[in-house]
């Protein structure tokens, strides 16, 4: 695994490296976005392993060739709870996220036998590896020079195993004729997603 800090915006020519597919995960100062909380990392693994880690601008969060790529309808963006990712990258970098594939959602819907849908369990049984989440609660608001070792490989690990992880998920609902369903609720994102946004975080559909 090959780590690659960056500030503000990737390059063009990292840009046009992205070829297929990219693995994505955010951090941030909480959970609380937009109301309280800010965009602090943004996290991208190519099919190769890899890793850029680019802090945006803190005072406009302008990025346009990332904007670029999160665009970009034919490169598909596989993330894990891509609600909160998916938020956080629309929002402050003023974009749409195009064509995802969500690794809880997935696992949701097809890992009917467990009730262990975080990314630590799916990296435990698809790639038998165990994650170390004791960085989780982190300062990531502070210069990315700064982030030690251990914080960096922790933001990484988030993103090196999902391709892999989709790959499983996504042959299990196909064998289990649910890949539609996966579709439609990946395509409801948006509104879950402006429902955030705008203050309904509760779920609209219980009784």
């Amino acid at each position: 695994m090959k780590i690659t800090k960056i500030k503000e915006d990737i390059t063009t020519e990292i840009a046009k490296s992205f070829d297929g597919s990219i693995a994505i995960d955010t951090e941030a100062t909480g959970l609380q976005i937009p109301e309280r909380d800010k965009l602090s990392l943004i996290q991208i693994c190519d099919s190769e392993n890899n890793v850029f880690i680019i802090q945006p601008n803190k005072k406009d969060f302008r990025a346009p060739n990332l904007v670029s790529v999160l665009e970009n309808s034919k490169i598909l963006k596989i993330g894990h709870f891509l609600r909160f990712d998916k938020s956080a990258l629309e929002f402050f970098l003023n974009c749409k996220v195009n064509n995802i594939f969500d690794t809880k959602i997935a696992s949701k819907i097809v890992r009917t036998y467990t009730d262990g849908h975080g990314l630590k369990n799916l990296v435990q049984e698809f790639c038998n590896k165990s994650l170390d989440k004791r960085q989780s609660s982190s300062d990531w608001n502070k210069d990315i020079d700064d982030l030690s070792n251990k914080q960096l490989e922790y933001a990484a690990n988030d993103v090196i195993y999902l391709h892999k992880i989709k790959s499983e998920l996504e042959k299990m609902l196909r064998r289990e004729n649910r890949y539609e369903l996966f579709q439609k609720c990946l395509n409801f994102l948006d509104t879950r997603v402006e429902l955030d946004q705008k203050g309904f975080k509760e779920d609209i559909f219980e009784h």
